[in-house]
């Protein structure tokens, strides 16, 4: 009996140290207030791309292309990034330009074809 209860604490205290890495450049959900840099910045909408295709939001047309461009912009709650992905080859010009739009944080705030 004493064998199975030290495995299921092991176990419990295991799990629990797995949510504590939750929050990390892997999964783009950050908390705190540190801004993230350009680079996860952009691994996470690249992440988010594939998410929105998968899902059928976005055309698979987008598949493979990269973000054109990242920058600070002044957003409604503060400092957010605006990632920009540019399709040349689109058929609808109104969709040739795909921006997403992330907490300074690296959290995903949104996604259009507007930029606003």
């Amino acid at each position: 009996m004493k064998p199975l209860f030290i495995s299921l604490v092991a176990a419990g205290a295991l799990s629990l140290s797995a949510s504590a890495f939750a929050g990390g450049d892997g999964d783009c959900h950050f908390h705190g207030s540190t801004p993230a840099k350009q680079e996860t910045v952009s691994n996470c909408a690249a992440k988010r791309q594939q998410q929105l295709i998968a899902s059928g939001k976005l055309d698979k047309a987008w598949q493979g292309i990269k973000p054109a461009s990242l920058e600070q912009i002044d957003g409604q709650k503060g400092k957010e990034w605006k990632v920009t992905f540019k399709d040349p080859a689109a058929a609808d010009k109104a969709k040739e330009t795909l921006y997403m739009f992330f907490t300074l944080q690296g959290n995903f705030i949104a996604a259009n074809f507007t930029g606003k």
